[in-house]
Protein backbone atom coordinates (compact mmCIF):
# COMPACT_ATOMS: atom_id res chain seq x y z
CA UNK A 1 0.00 0.00 0.00
CA UNK A 2 1.14 3.56 -0.70
CA UNK A 3 -0.41 5.36 2.26
CA UNK A 4 1.21 8.71 3.05
CA UNK A 5 3.50 8.56 0.01
CA UNK A 6 2.88 12.11 -1.16
CA UNK A 7 6.18 12.47 -2.99
CA UNK A 8 8.78 10.35 -4.76
CA UNK A 9 12.14 9.81 -3.13
CA UNK A 10 14.04 10.04 -6.44
CA UNK A 11 16.71 7.71 -5.08
CA UNK A 12 18.05 10.34 -2.65
CA UNK A 13 18.03 11.09 1.03
CA UNK A 14 16.02 14.03 2.30
CA UNK A 15 18.68 16.74 2.18
CA UNK A 16 19.81 15.78 -1.30
CA UNK A 17 16.20 15.55 -2.51
CA UNK A 18 15.32 19.00 -1.14
CA UNK A 19 18.42 20.49 -2.81
CA UNK A 20 17.59 18.76 -6.11
CA UNK A 21 14.00 19.99 -6.14
CA UNK A 22 15.02 23.56 -5.26
CA UNK A 23 17.57 23.51 -8.06
CA UNK A 24 15.01 22.17 -10.54
CA UNK A 25 12.49 24.83 -9.47
CA UNK A 26 15.08 27.57 -9.92
CA UNK A 27 16.07 26.31 -13.35
CA UNK A 28 12.47 25.96 -14.49
CA UNK A 29 11.55 29.48 -13.40
CA UNK A 30 14.67 31.08 -14.87
CA UNK A 31 14.59 29.23 -18.21
CA UNK A 32 10.81 28.65 -18.31
CA UNK A 33 11.45 25.10 -19.53
CA UNK A 34 13.93 22.32 -18.76
CA UNK A 35 14.68 18.78 -19.91
CA UNK A 36 15.01 16.19 -17.17
CA UNK A 37 13.87 12.66 -16.40
CA UNK A 38 10.15 11.99 -16.53
CA UNK A 39 9.83 11.18 -12.83
CA UNK A 40 11.66 14.38 -11.81
CA UNK A 41 9.48 16.46 -14.14
CA UNK A 42 6.28 14.98 -12.75
CA UNK A 43 7.49 15.50 -9.18
CA UNK A 44 8.53 19.07 -9.97
CA UNK A 45 4.93 20.00 -10.85
CA UNK A 46 3.89 19.39 -7.23
CA UNK A 47 6.27 22.13 -6.11
CA UNK A 48 6.03 24.70 -8.92
CA UNK A 49 2.27 24.91 -9.35
CA UNK A 50 1.55 25.99 -5.74
CA UNK A 51 4.39 28.52 -6.00
CA UNK A 52 2.78 30.17 -9.03
CA UNK A 53 -0.56 30.24 -7.21
CA UNK A 54 1.15 31.89 -4.23
CA UNK A 55 2.92 34.36 -6.51
CA UNK A 56 -0.45 35.43 -7.93
CA UNK A 57 -1.25 36.98 -4.53
CA UNK A 58 1.77 39.28 -4.86
CA UNK A 59 1.87 40.20 -1.17
CA UNK A 60 5.03 40.71 0.84
CA UNK A 61 4.30 37.55 2.81
CA UNK A 62 3.93 35.60 -0.43
CA UNK A 63 7.26 36.92 -1.71
CA UNK A 64 8.99 35.98 1.55
CA UNK A 65 7.49 32.50 1.44
CA UNK A 66 8.71 32.06 -2.15
CA UNK A 67 12.22 33.22 -1.20
CA UNK A 68 12.30 30.73 1.67
CA UNK A 69 11.17 27.88 -0.59
CA UNK A 70 13.59 28.62 -3.43
CA UNK A 71 16.51 30.25 -1.56
CA UNK A 72 16.71 32.80 -4.36
CA UNK A 73 15.20 36.31 -4.37
CA UNK A 74 15.59 36.64 -8.16
CA UNK A 75 13.44 33.56 -8.73
CA UNK A 76 10.76 34.86 -6.37
CA UNK A 77 10.81 38.24 -8.12
CA UNK A 78 10.41 36.61 -11.54
CA UNK A 79 7.55 34.45 -10.27
CA UNK A 80 5.66 37.44 -8.88
CA UNK A 81 6.41 40.05 -11.54
CA UNK A 82 6.68 38.04 -14.77
CA UNK A 83 5.01 34.64 -14.51
CA UNK A 84 2.09 35.28 -12.13
CA UNK A 85 0.51 38.06 -14.25
CA UNK A 86 0.45 35.69 -17.25
CA UNK A 87 -1.77 33.29 -15.27
CA UNK A 88 -4.03 35.74 -13.43
CA UNK A 89 -7.18 34.28 -15.07
CA UNK A 90 -6.01 30.65 -14.95
CA UNK A 91 -7.09 28.45 -12.04
CA UNK A 92 -4.22 25.96 -12.27
CA UNK A 93 -2.27 23.77 -14.66
CA UNK A 94 0.57 26.22 -15.23
CA UNK A 95 3.03 23.60 -16.49
CA UNK A 96 3.06 20.85 -19.09
CA UNK A 97 5.23 17.75 -19.31
CA UNK A 98 6.15 16.57 -22.81
CA UNK A 99 7.60 13.08 -23.02
CA UNK A 100 10.81 12.67 -25.04
CA UNK A 101 12.68 9.62 -26.38
CA UNK A 102 14.72 7.51 -23.99
CA UNK A 103 18.17 8.79 -23.03
CA UNK A 104 20.82 6.88 -25.02
CA UNK A 105 23.36 6.40 -22.23
CA UNK A 106 21.17 4.62 -19.69
CA UNK A 107 17.73 4.35 -21.30
CA UNK A 108 16.06 6.68 -18.79
CA UNK A 109 12.66 8.10 -19.68
CA UNK A 110 13.14 11.78 -20.49
CA UNK A 111 10.69 14.66 -20.50
CA UNK A 112 10.56 18.42 -21.09
CA UNK A 113 8.67 20.47 -18.52
CA UNK A 114 7.66 24.01 -19.42
CA UNK A 115 5.24 26.73 -18.48
CA UNK A 116 2.02 26.88 -20.50
CA UNK A 117 1.83 30.06 -22.55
Amino acid sequence: MRHHDAYKKLGREKGQRVALVRSLVRSLVIHEGITTTESKAKELRKYVEPMVTLAKKGTLAARRTLVSRTDDAKVAKKLVEVLAPQYKDRKGGYTRVIKLPLRKSDGAKMAHIQFVK
